[in-house]
Order: structure tokens, then sequence, then C-alpha cells
């Protein structure tokens, strides 16, 4: 037993909480975890906010997502975002029009999630071009553009900064545990140290499946790997999440945009982009990042402790910015022994 556990009335007494992965989840639950009253210490081979949660479009959103327990799970993402007061969180809403096939499968999604009291409305040529003036007219259709108003998206390296500050963070890689019994007593780092630890999370990203395996664990990933396409500073008025047929984009501060379609190349995506937005055409790539997305098997998140492990935690899921602070706060919560099956039950690592 490590001299910051300990035990009262039949209770293991968290004290002492190792955080892998300082990326949005891990941000996050360390933030929770300090706040409840834990020492912390966050390892991550990376700089702060520099993996995947430095390549991401970070758009806050529940938008068609199913089953009814995870939309309802990104809801509360949304909202906690909101709650949270920083402003690297900008809640201008989202605006989505498709073409061809798209425009059935664009119907059927806000049908849905109408039907669960998610906001969603339908605007015309006109109501669209007020909210966004510089989109060129003749990209928009006539009617059937829709507007989810309650959307938003993160300034996510801002808020990674923000949640750690005054956070003990080690930059290293994680190479193995002392697993004895059903407790992991330590974390193992590349360069020699051993952390005595009462309790581990997992929030590891990409390499979730690896830092589990460490603990004997198999977590089926199907990562993805995205790009993004950072524009030079434009004289372009952008507000909001934008959903084009053919490229997505927002604004990423300082007159830049960020572009993402996962079926385009950088070039295509800038056209498609400039055929939206004409003022993007005095612009052009200033960089482009490639992050590779933690996606579990079934895409759900992992999330909460693992049974036969007790004191190992998963924060791993896509959807990550949305979900983070709530979902971190709910993480939190039940490494510190308080009880919230009500919300994880869904999202447990036995599922698998």
């Amino acid at each position: 037993m490590t001299r910051d556990l300990r035990v009262r009335q039949g209770v293991w007494m968290v004290a002492h909480v190792v955080v892998i992965g300082a990326g949005v989840y891990g941000a996050a639950v360390s933030a929770s975890l300090t706040r409840r009253g834990a020492r912390v210490t966050v390892v991550d081979a990376g700089a702060p906010g520099g993996g995947t949660s430095g390549a991401t479009f970070s758009w806050v959103n529940s938008c068609g997502k199913q089953p009814r327990a995870y939309h309802d799970l990104n809801v509360a993402g949304m909202h906690a975002h909101r709650e949270s007061g920083g402003d690297w969180f900008h809640e201008g809403g989202n605006l989505e029009w498709a073409d061809g096939a798209g425009i059935e499968s664009l119907r059927h999604k806000v049908t849905g999630v109408l039907d669960y009291g998610y906001e969603a409305h339908w605007l015309g040529r006109a109501e669209a071009l007020r909210l966004e003036p510089d989109i060129d007219p003749a990209v928009l259709p006539d009617d059937g553009i829709a507007f989810f108003p309650q959307e938003g998206w993160v300034e996510p390296t801002r808020m990674v900064a923000h949640l750690l500050s005054g956070i003990e963070v080690i930059r290293d890689a994680v190479v193995g545990f002392d697993v004895r019994g059903d407790r992991v007593r330590s974390v193992r780092l590349a360069a020699g140290q051993e952390i005595a630890a009462d309790a581990v999370v997992n929030c590891a990203g990409p390499r979730a499946a690896d830092v589990a395996g460490f603990a004997g664990l198999h977590l089926p990933m199907c990562n993805k790997t995205g790009v993004l396409v950072y524009t030079s500073p434009v004289a372009v008025s952008i507000a909001r999440v934008i959903h084009a047929p053919q490229v997505h984009m927002r604004p990423d501060g300082g007159g830049r945009l960020l572009l993402h379609n996962e079926d385009l190349d950088v070039g295509q995506m800038l056209t498609a982009a400039r055929a939206v937005y004409p003022g993007l055409r005095d612009g052009d790539v200033e960089s482009v990042r490639a992050g590779e997305r933690p996606i579990p098997a079934d895409r759900l998140p992992v999330l909460g402790r693992v049974l036969s492990l007790p004191n190992f935690h998963f924060a791993v899921s896509h959807s990550g910015v949305t979900l983070s602070v709530y979902a971190g706060e709910q993480v939190a919560a039940e490494v510190l022994g308080e009880d919230r099956d009500d919300v994880l039950r869904p999202f447990r690592f036995e599922r698998f």
C-alpha cells in the first residue's frame, strides 16, 4: 500500500491520481480531480494540447449522434461548455446545407434531433445570408438550410492550458504499470521514473489501447487520421461553424479559417471553401495539421472504472472536445468514490 492510499471503513480513499494524457480529456479530468481535493500528476510524452487535441475541428455538438444515451451525453457536454464561462468556447451555431443524395440525409438528421428536443431550424437563403453575409448566394439553395443555434466550437489548446494551470505535468511516455492483485500500484515512465498512484485515468487518446495493454486490458480501437487546413488571415466574416456540401469551415482567430473534409486533399478543400466564401480567394494555406482521432471500435466513449481493476479508469472517445468537460467531471467523481453509474453505465469498458 502506498503512503497516500488509505482505507476508511472498508473504502479505498484516493489521494494521488496519475492522469495519462494532457489533451482535452486529461485536462478536464485533472481539473475536476484537483477541485475535489485530490493531488494530480499528469503524464504525456508531448506538450499539453499538442496531440490530437491540437489538431481537431473541435465542433461542439450532438447533431445526429446515436444511440439516445450518446446523444444525451453530448447534449450535457454542450451545456457544460456553456456553463463553464470559458472564453475559448464560441457558441455561434452551425449552418448546414446539402446537395444531391445528401439532402435526404440532412432532412432525416433534423427530424431525428427535433424528436429528441434538440433545437434546429430550417432557413431560406435570405435568412442564412443574414447570419453569414459573406457567403456567395449562388451556392445556397432557396430553402432547406439547417441551423443548429446551440452548437459551437472550442479553442482546445487555450482550454487545456487553463484547465491544467497549477497542475503537475511530467513530459514523458508511460511504458508500464506495477499491477498487484486488483490494483495498479505505480506508473513506470520511459526515463526510469516510477510514480506511486492511488488511481490511474487513461486519457491517452490514440494511445489508449497501448496504455490499457500495460494493465492487461484489451481496448479495441479503430483510430482514423484527419487533416485540417488553416488559412492565412483573410478579410472574410464567418461567425459560426459551416457545413457546406464539399467542405466544413469555422473561424480560428486572427482572421484565419479552419477547413476540413475527410475526402478532399488540401488544394481541393481550399477550392471548395473559396466557392462558398469568395473573399477567401485572396488567402492561401498557412498550415496543415494531421491528427489521429481516437475512436473505440463501436464508436462510443469508454468512460469510468474497470470492474476487474477498480482503480484504473478510462476517458477515451471520439467527440472528445464536446464531451470533455462534462464526462471529465463524471469520471473524476467516480475516481474519488462517488456513484456516477447512472451516467457512465452505457459507456463501460466491460461491453467489449
